[in-house]
């Protein structure tokens, strides 16, 4: 049998080299020093592997790929002898350069490999290695050798979840957070036994794909603006290098790697925030990194003359539904499961993924239904953004296949107007707590991601404590960010001495964290809403690496966080609140599983509009598998006045306790039993009792 560097080579200039195999795309360790280097061009007449060793502004050797080494339309070459922690490489493409025809082939530019497993130029956060001409974004060869240590995705229940939405630098970056190594995943780490003590199972992390925080050159008041959130992807199958404190790029994938599987041991899932509807190129206008040098006409959806449609709103869109470029999302999907044991994914701006050539929706879109049945993501949570900046709009019919949950955005907007006191807002409610039946019932409670607030908009804290965006800070004359934010600054604008305000607005963030919480579905929390962190206002923070942007761990409010704490584990509890099918019948109890109230028990009109309501879950032991029969009662009010609410009659030998009440300071340890069948509630609360 002949050995791998017992072939026949060619030599260019010093190199040994030789045919490559086409699959796996990329480069990919074979050897002793040995790179298989693959890629893919459709319409490229010709490509050249450049080599630079690590940190230096001129490559070292430029190869050409013969003509014999290209199979169909992959060029593929092994280079050996290469010490492969000192090597960067990318590639030069040769063909038509015809703007108006989609062709935009320059041999003058060298472009980065989109398989790349890492990407050099940007170690350091906020710091460039190489300037734009010397090919700033570089590929990086990764030995897949890291210790899992017997880790795999952890396949929790989609229904059992505790979603925390949070940015991995923005998490810890604070000064006042309790992190050594901030801003990074070796932070999180650190963070581990907060978020256990907080009771969250799952975290989703915002963009950590490759980007260039410093894409854009904006200054306000002196301060720098950045790309913070990570929404322009360079490379699809990086980690973001500025997000680890470890040096060596390979050391980079490792610690993204550590990271998962410290909270895998925790039992914290992981998902992440993937951007597979535009990339970092923009427009016209925009730089040339990669897709576009290699085969634009493949990889973006044009126009008849070759411009970019924009349906995500950032200056191109991906031609997701290309058989190619379909491939490449599931390679780098399947990359990130395996290789990284990432538990689930959330897509941004899905509604994309869904569109044909011509931008136009698709009925049955390959792409989607691709994913839903690949068998490696079999048990990968996949969520959707069902909605895109081109104005499709898919809440509740996305193309789903059984298997693709939504972000609620209806649910969001629901809560957020009925506790603002928007009667009308109160008969969609019940429909939502239930799980939204009226969007999901060809599937389950379990599509329905249910949430109040995200990284996209106020805070929880800034939704009861602003009428208004206040985004100047962003540069764009406060013209960026949503203007219907249905908040209300519960009598003053932003931050004030008022107690009788600031008591007002602590219990909004209370009702709003109990309602999500007892509601079915999945319920997601955004990082910092549990201690009341604030962003000033600022709905758009995109741009904001610094006190805006970051959690601001200095004003933690400790008791606010045991109540999100205490409230979760209620939820965790209590199997009824996380039921995922719609039965709406009697169970063994006798009593209908889910029934609603107004201040008279059983004679809630659902259709007329209303602020106050009680919601009544009974939960018998032989149907959930608890240790006891249990009623659960949730009254709310939303009106500006004193309710009193009568309580549904229990069977003999069970009695109400109150377990918790926004209203005043109670602890979830509060057992203090209700004597008669009436309970008030104050203004604008929430109180939560246990027949038992």
């Amino acid at each position: 049998m002949i050995r791998i560097d017992e072939f026949p080579t060619h030599v260019y200039q010093g190199i040994r080299y030789r045919a490559g195999r086409c699959l796996p795309f990329g480069a990919t360790v074979t050897g002793v020093g040995a790179v298989n280097f693959s890629v893919f061009s459709n319409d490229a007449e010709s490509c050249t592997l450049v080599l630079f060793k690590s940190g230096e502004r001129e490559p070292f050797v430029e190869i050409p790929f013969p003509e014999e080494f290209r199979i169909g339309n992959v060029f593929a070459m092994i280079v050996y002898d290469l010490d492969i922690e000192e090597i960067e490489y990318g590639y030069r493409f040769d063909g038509k350069y015809q703007p108006e025809k989609g062709f935009l082939f320059d041999k003058s530019q060298i472009v980065l490999d989109p398989y790349a497993k890492l990407v050099s130029g940007q170690r350091v956060w906020g710091e460039k290695e190489y300037t734009e001409d010397t090919f700033p974004h570089r590929g990086c060869i990764l030995r897949e050798d890291y210790d899992w240590e017997m880790d795999k995705p952890l396949e929790i229940p989609l229904k059992d979840l505790v979603i925390y939405e949070t940015h991995v630098r923005g998490f810890t970056m604070s000064p006042e957070s309790e992190a050594r190594r901030k801003g990074s995943f070796a932070g999180i780490v650190e963070m581990i036994p907060y978020l256990k003590k907080l009771g969250v199972n799952c975290v989703e992390l915002l963009p950590v794909f490759e980007f260039d925080e410093q894409e854009n050159q904006l200054f306000v008041e002196g301060k720098r603006l950045y790309n913070y959130w990570g929404y322009s992807s360079v490379c699809f199958f990086a980690p973001k290098a500025g997000y680890a404190v470890s040096g060596p790029m390979g050391l980079a994938a490792d610690e993204m790697k550590n990271m998962v599987k410290k909270l895998h041991a925790a039992g914290i899932e992981v998902l992440l925030d993937v951007v597979f509807n535009h990339t970092a190129e923009g427009n016209e206008k925009g730089p040339t990194i990669s897709f576009r040098g290699i085969d634009n006409r493949t990889y973006y959806l044009l126009t008849e003359d070759g411009k970019y449609y924009n349906f995500s709103g950032c200056g191109n869109t991906m031609n997701c539904n290309n058989s190619v470029v379909r491939n490449f999302i599931l390679d780098s999907l399947r990359y990130w499961v395996t290789d990284y044991h990432i538990d689930g994914f959330r897509f941004d701006l899905a509604s994309i993924l869904s569109r044909d050539e011509n931008g136009a929706p698709m009925t049955s879109p390959p792409l989607l239904e691709s994913l839903a049945h690949d068998v490696i993501l079999g048990k990968t949570k996949l969520i959707a953004e069902a909605w895109d900046a081109g104005g499709l709009y898919q809440v509740g019919s996305f193309p789903a296949w059984g298997r693709w949950a939504e972000w609620n955005g209806r649910y969001r907007d629901c809560l957020r107007r009925f506790l603002k006191s928007g009667a009308d807002a109160g008969p969609e409610l019940l429909t939502r707590i239930q799980g939204s039946p009226d969007l999901y019932s060809n599937r389950s409670a379990e599509a329905s991601i249910n949430f109040i607030t995200c990284h996209d908009g106020f805070t929880l804290r800034d939704l009861v404590s602003y009428n208004e965006k206040h985004n100047m800070q962003n540069g764009e004359g406060n013209r960026d960010g949503a203007n219907d934010n249905n908040s209300w600054n519960s009598g003053a604008e932003g931050e004030t001495d008022n107690p009788e305000i600031n008591q007002l607005r602590r219990r909004q963030v209370k009702n709003a964290a109990v309602l999500l919480l007892i509601s079915r579905g999945v319920p997601m929390l955004l990082s910092g809403d549990e201690f009341g962190n604030t962003q000033y206002g600022n709905n758009n923070a995109y741009c904001q690496d610094n006190e805006i942007g970051w959690l601001n761990w200095g004003s933690f409010d400790q008791g606010l966080c045991d109540f999100f704490s205490q409230m979760i584990e209620f939820r965790k509890a209590h199997p009824v609140l996380r039921r995922s099918d719609f039965y709406v019948g009697n169970n063994s109890s006798g009593y209908p599983e889910v029934s609603f109230h107004s201040e008279r028990a059983w004679q809630l009109n659902t259709r007329d509009p209303f602020l106050t309501f009680g919601v009544l879950f009974s939960e018998p032991a032989r149907d959930f598998g608890t240790s006891r029969d249990c009623f659960i009662y949730c009254g709310v009010n939303a009106y500006w006045e004193e309710k009193t609410m009568e309580l549904p009659i229990i069977p003999a030998g069970l009695s109400w306790r109150m377990v918790l009440y926004t209203a005043e300071g109670c602890e979830m340890e509060d057992t203090r039993r209700i004597g008669e069948r009436m309970i008030t509630l104050r203004p604008r609360s929430v109180m939560l009792l246990i027949g038992a």
